[in-house]
């Protein structure tokens, strides 16, 4: 089908409420500009998946945009069994776990571990910030961002889907192919590898640590369109 140019800001506004699967089932009667609703709604999802697999900005990016072709492609594939959001963000997982594979890194995320010793945060809560708090929230998430980074991949996966993207635990075992238990051990691992008194004095700014908004949004977003033209125009 024809790939027309995206939806403005004015009918995003007016559809914003529509389910994921209803805006799916548009997108495959022909309503393709659509799609855009979803790599909108998603793009910060995926894109915390891709760089907690990969640790690298640059190549996320490039993993968000090979993500929404390839659902866009399969998209007729989609059964409903599964939240829509989990099984984008599995196809997100699978192409970043593929590019690892290619650079030699040998990550994989369901191998399976034992439960060990190591002492499990009770929350990632901290208490309201008094102004000199509110005035470090923003050097604090990069704090928190760049020691999310240094713990292993198989680990921080799981906790930025868990914890920063605020994902079930059945959503996170479904993305990343892991039983839920795997998923509680390896949240326990996650959670011990980054010093408690970090987090409990950021844990307030997770939800904005790895951000992927604005300006970067709006240029995954066109440049997937970009390549579904060229793919539309091979047929």
């Amino acid at each position: 089908m024809a790939v027309t140019a995206p939806v403005t800001v004015v009918e995003q506004a007016k559809i914003e409420g529509w389910p994921d699967e209803e805006v799916v089932r548009r997108v495959l009667a022909g309503e393709t500009p659509l799609f855009e609703i979803l790599m909108r709604r998603y793009n910060q999802r995926l894109y915390r998946a891709a760089l907690a697999i990969l640790g690298n900005d640059a190549e996320a990016e490039d993993v968000l945009q090979d993500a929404y072709v390839r659902a866009y492609q399969h998209l007729h594939q989609f059964e409903g069994r599964a939240q829509f959001s989990t099984w984008l963000t599995r196809i997100a997982v699978n192409e970043a776990l593929a590019r690892a594979r290619r650079r030699n890194r040998n990550i994989s995320l369901d191998d399976p571990i034992k439960p060990g010793g190591d002492p499990l945060m009770s929350s990632f809560a901290a208490p309201d910030p008094n102004p000199e708090q509110q005035a470090s929230q923003a050097e604090l998430g990069r704090v928190l961002e760049t020691a999310i980074l240094t713990i292993p991949e198989k680990y921080r996966a799981v906790l930025i889907l868990r914890d920063v993207e605020n994902m079930t635990t059945a959503e996170v075992a479904a993305t990343l192919n892991l039983t839920e238990e795997n998923v509680k051990v390896r949240l326990h691992r996650a959670r011990a590898l980054v010093r408690k008194q970090l987090y409990a004095i950021a844990g307030a700014v997770a939800p904005q640590a790895f951000g992927f908004m604005g300006e970067r949004c709006d240029r995954v977003v066109k440049r997937v369109f970009e390549r579904l033209e060229e793919l539309a125009g091979k047929d």
